[in-house]
Formats: structure tokens, C-alpha cells, sequence
């Protein structure tokens, strides 16, 4: 039994996906405990089939998800690696882990792996989504899943991160290459993260991350992130969606690509600024009734 680190996932009705990840970790004999939300399909036994430990906790958002499944789960090995369902370890990604000992990153707290992602079929190559680092490995203990989030969820180490460069996590999400399962799903995302920055106006939120443009991928994301909440609404979108398609070269992923890049880089984000506009509105009028 590897005794370096273990994996942990978040699941829900992901028996098309578990699978092939728990496949691409499976030679790594590392322990894997899988925090699920309610499947009604075949997750848990598919789980249970590779020896993953299994606990069941009610869904409210992934960054409480997450939360859960770091204080809760029986971890003794010094490292951790949180994936999601919809993720795989690529060959070489694996035999970088296959060689990993914690005595020689004892200077570090986190790792942050290169991400391949995937939409029906085609793989993202411009838009900001590639290369993308995100901070999957860290130490247990240290590391922690970012509360002040609603629906970005990331972890977040006090020192010292590395950036694996070569080596991939591959993310692909069958379900998403039915559009109306894509739009549903992010219309849901959309509540969540109008409601978020809403509490940020009122600085009911915070940022855990300290912002710094030439800092760590998350730390330049925070920095990206404040600059976007000071733009204003509406105008945001085409901004953003311009600067990735044309400066980052979006167009340049083929018609499917940039299909992706219109949805979730432009109708995507002008939704969430229309319910931002919709929650203050509400919040101004039961003000106004209320005198």
C-alpha cells in the first residue's frame, strides 16, 4: 500500500466516469476514499469494487464538499490528491506520483497539476485553458478546501507550491456533451456565484488567497478575480469573452471550441451579471417596502 498519499473524490451518479479514473490510479495502491452525495446509480458499488472507502454527506456546494471529506475522512498518509469524478490521471502524470517520496518536497505544502480539459470530444488548447494549473496535491493537514467560495472550488496552502508542468490530469465530463445538461447545469452555477459576489459587495466575503498577478496560478486567479469584480457589469462579458477568443487565440479551437468559448466565457458570465442585477434589485425593493 502506498504510503505517501491518498485520493480522495467527490461523486454523484458518476458511474460513467469513476471507472475510468479509479482505472488510472489503480497501479498507484494508494488508499482512495470517495465522499458521495446521494447516487441512485451504480457509484458506490463501483467504488467499493476498487477497496475505495465510501461515506455518504448531503451536497450544498463543492467547496463545503470538499471541507467535509478533509475532516472527516481517516487520512494517515502525509499527502492527499483531491480529483473529481469526471477526472483521469494521464501515463505520465502517474509515474511522476509513482516516484513521488515526501522527504524530497519537504520544503513544499502543495502541487499544482496541468490540466487537460475536454469538451465533446475536443480538447481546449487556447482561450487561458491551456496550459492550467490547479492545485490538486498538498500536504494533509496544511492544506485546505476555500469556504469563501461558492462555486470555484480550490484548495489553498500557507508555503511553498511546486508546478508540475509535465504530466496531466485529463477532465471530461460525458454528460456535458448534451448541451441542455451543460446549460442546466450552469444556470445552477450562475445562482451560486451571483449570490457570492453579492455577499462580496456587502464584504460578507473575503479572499483566502492573497492577490498578486506574478504570484502562484491561484494567486494570479485572485488577482484576475478582484479585477473582475471592479469592472463593470454587463460590459465584463464582452470584455472577457473578446480578450479570450481573439488575444488568446479561442478561435483557433475549431468550430466546438468555440462554441465553448462563447457559452461558458460570454453567456455564461452575462447571466450571472443579469441575477446579480435581479438579487440587488430584490434587495432594494423589500428595503423600500419595509419603511
Amino acid at each position: 500500500m502506498n504510503t505517501e498519499f491518498s485520493f480522495i473524490i467527490l461523486t454523484f451518479n458518476e458511474e460513467m466516469h469513476l471507472p475510468r479514473l479509479l482505472q488510472s490510479i489503480t497501479e498507484l495502491q494508494a488508499p482512495v476514499f470517495v465522499l458521495d452525495s446521494g447516487s441512485t446509480d451504480r457509484t458506490v458499488e463501483l467504488a467499493e469494487s476498487y477497496g475505495a472507502i465510501v461515506q455518504q454527506h448531503a451536497f450544498e456546494n463543492h467547496p463545503k464538499q470538499w471541507h467535509h471529506a478533509l475532516k472527516t475522512f481517516a487520512i494517515t498518509t502525509p499527502w492527499v490528491i483531491c480529483l473529481d469524478a469526471d477526472q483521469m490521471v494521464t501515463p505520465e502524470l502517474k509515474q511522476k506520483l509513482m516516484s513521488f517520496r515526501s522527504s524530497e518536497v519537504s520544503g513544499y505544502d502543495g502541487i499544482y497539476f496541468n490540466r487537460k480539459f475536454i469538451f465533446k470530444d475536443r480538447w481546449v488548447k487556447h482561450g487561458g485553458y491551456f496550459p492550467f494549473y490547479l492545485l490538486k496535491m498538498f500536504k494533509y493537514g496544511v492544506g485546505y478546501s476555500d469556504l469563501q467560495e461558492n462555486m470555484d472550488h480550490r484548495f489553498v496552502v500557507p508555503g511553498k507550491t511546486l508546478i508540475w508542468k509535465d504530466g496531466h490530469i485529463i477532465e471530461e465530463n460525458y454528460k456535458e456533451n448534451d448541451i441542455s445538461f451543460w446549460i442546466a447545469k450552469h444556470n445552477r452555477y450562475s445562482d451560486l456565484l451571483a449570490q457570492e459576489e453579492v455577499e462580496r459587495m456587502k464584504n460578507l466575503r473575503t479572499q483566502s488567497v492573497q492577490p498578486k498577478f506574478n504570484g502562484s496560478p491561484d494567486e494570479r486567479t485572485a488577482w484576475l478575480k478582484r479585477l473582475w469584480w471592479q469592472t463593470p457589469r454587463y460590459i465584463r462579458p464582452f470584455l472577457y469573452f473578446t480578450h479570450r477568443f481573439i488575444f488568446k487565440f479561442g478561435f483557433l479551437d475549431g468550430r466546438t471550441g468555440r462554441m465553448f468559448h462563447f457559452m461558458q466565457g460570454f453567456w455564461f458570465r452575462m447571466v450571472v451579471d443579469i441575477k446579480i442585477g435581479e438579487l440587488l434589485n430584490k434587495e432594494n425593493n423589500n428595503a423600500g417596502s419595509k419603511k
